[in-house]
């Protein structure tokens, strides 16, 4: 154990200035180039655009939601392991306040191009009128505005009190974060469903999944947890915090994103079972639309991309311990994220209804959504510790070992 203690007075818990301009100027240039690549995308052909953009913008916030939940969690369960990996999770979250920014494309210029019920010919469609009191824009706007708002103020009074706890080491911090954390876990759940009812479901307002929530939180929160595996290993290879995320914490990473890599399997088979012995014409369509042309392919692709080769990958114990291998299982995640937004999206526009069909603006949206949260996430780090080293079980978070 002392040789232990040893290694860990190696670390900095403050980044070095040159590496943080470093990351700065990388996520700078991505941010530039995407936006861009945006703008001539965007009067080129300003449908594909918000298609695009929508399914960017939806997977970079449900990762930020999935940090958000799990924050709560580590709060409420008094977990040590993840205490050194934590302020990764909390900058993650405090980036959110950004989102309503890069929502407002959606809320107020693509409205009306992603959405049926916007539309000028919903008049004549008795299901739309029908559910008109929810679906219109005004509420449209309305409700994302409160989303984020919400959001946005627990992620700032858990992110402040945490930092501030970095100076004092006074155990009051960690309680305040506690009792925002419990009624937190509740909001960011119900909310997180919301937001994919609106945002993605919504796209086809003649259908509906109850279970589509939390099918998107539990897609989010597995690439949230391959984002902090990158993040951690991106540290390491610079020789930031090696000696802080040991092993152990890797091991138990792996273990979340093969937990949770089940756990989506098991949302996504349910609402498959419950739609297909249903069978409500309604509910089946949208099984129907992503069985046609090309859109198959991606079908069967999900259950072997998302359940198979993350369980074969991350089975073993080894394999959870070898840095190697989580690099590519989350990287491999990560990817599989994207395949199940843009099938969830996608197909709900007619000139892709019978196939997929990627676009350049797919890749210069994933960069110019992810390159603004990343700065923000990115910029946390100038002046805060990297680690919640005021945090009561930070010491044993450290010397924690796997049973």
């Amino acid at each position: 154990m002392a040789g232990h203690h040893h290694d860990h007075a190696v670390d900095s818990y403050q980044l070095d200035p040159g590496k943080w301009s470093t990351g700065r100027n990388v996520l700078a240039f991505i941010a530039l180039l995407s936006w861009a690549l945006l703008g001539f995308g965007y009067f080129n052909d300003h449908e594909r655009f918000f298609q695009s953009y929508l399914v960017a913008f939806c997977m970079g916030t449900f990762i930020i939601l999935g940090a958000t939940f799990f924050v709560y969690v580590q709060y409420l369960t008094g977990s040590a392991w993840s205490v050194p990996i934590r302020r990764i999770l909390e900058n993650i979250m405090v980036s959110i306040p950004i989102g309503a920014l890069l929502f407002i494309p959606i809320a107020f210029a693509g409205v009306d191009d992603l959405y049926k019920w916007a539309k000028p010919e919903a008049i004549s469609d008795a299901l739309i009128q029908a559910k008109k009191a929810f679906l219109n824009v005004g509420g449209f706007r309305l409700r994302a505005g409160i989303l984020f708002a919400l959001w946005s103020i627990w992620a700032f009074a858990i992110w402040t009190s945490s930092t501030k706890q970095d100076k004092t080491k006074s155990i009051e911090q960690m309680k305040t974060s506690s009792r925002w954390a419990a009624p937190g876990l509740l909001v960011v759940c119900l909310t997180g469903c919301l937001a994919a009812f609106e945002w993605i479901m919504s796209l086809d307002p003649h259908w509906y999944s109850t279970i589509f929530g939390l099918y998107c939180m539990a897609g989010g929160c597995v690439a949230m947890w391959a984002t902090v595996t990158l993040i951690s290993l991106g540290f390491r290879s610079n020789g930031v915090l090696a000696n802080t995320i040991t092993v152990e914490h890797y091991h138990d990473l792996g273990k979340w994103m093969f937990a949770l890599s089940v756990f989506w399997t098991y949302l996504a088979a349910s609402q498959y079972l419950l739609i297909w012995y249903a069978s409500i014409p309604e509910e089946t369509i949208y099984y129907k639309e992503r069985m046609h042309g090309s859109w198959a392919w991606v079908s069967v692709l999900l259950p072997i991309g998302r359940f198979v080769v993350p369980f074969a990958l991350l089975v073993g114990r080894s394999a959870k311990r070898n840095l190697k291998v989580l690099r590519i299982a989350a990287i491999w995640i990560l990817f599989m994220e994207f395949v199940d937004m843009y099938w969830m999206i996608m197909p709900n526009f007619h000139e892709y209804a019978h196939g997929f069909h990627l676009h350049w603006l797919d890749l210069a949206a994933l960069g110019g959504v992810f390159s603004v949260y990343g700065l923000v996430f990115w910029s946390r780090f100038k002046s805060n510790s990297l680690v919640v080293e005021g945090d009561m079980r930070f010491e044993q978070g450290l010397h924690f070992h796997q049973v």
